[in-house]
């Protein structure tokens, strides 16, 4: 019962919900590497929209070092991303 509960207060922390956010980002970034038609990189743009509301309001936690690593990680799937829609675009 206490897992449970601790749980649910982690899903309502917005450091985790950032860091959740991220990690989708990274898992949709990848398949669309893997398989960059535009179905998929729509996707993971639509992903990284998402991921952006998150981190903003991870921004408001006193938690400068974790909001300052997600920020990190975020940065490098959006450049991630943007050189899959440079490479579609390229062809």
């Amino acid at each position: 019962m206490a897992s449970r509960h601790d749980s649910s207060l982690q899903t309502q922390n917005p450091i985790s919900q950032a860091q959740n956010s991220v990690e989708k980002l990274h898992n949709a970034v990848s398949q669309a590497m893997s398989h960059p038609t535009e179905q998929m990189v729509e996707q993971a743009t639509n992903t990284l929209a998402h991921t952006e509301l998150a981190v903003d309001q991870a921004g408001d936690s006193l938690n400068g070092q974790a909001v300052e690593l997600v920020e990190e990680a975020l940065a490098e799937e959006k450049s991630r991303l943007a050189s899959i829609a440079s490479d579609n675009h390229g062809e």
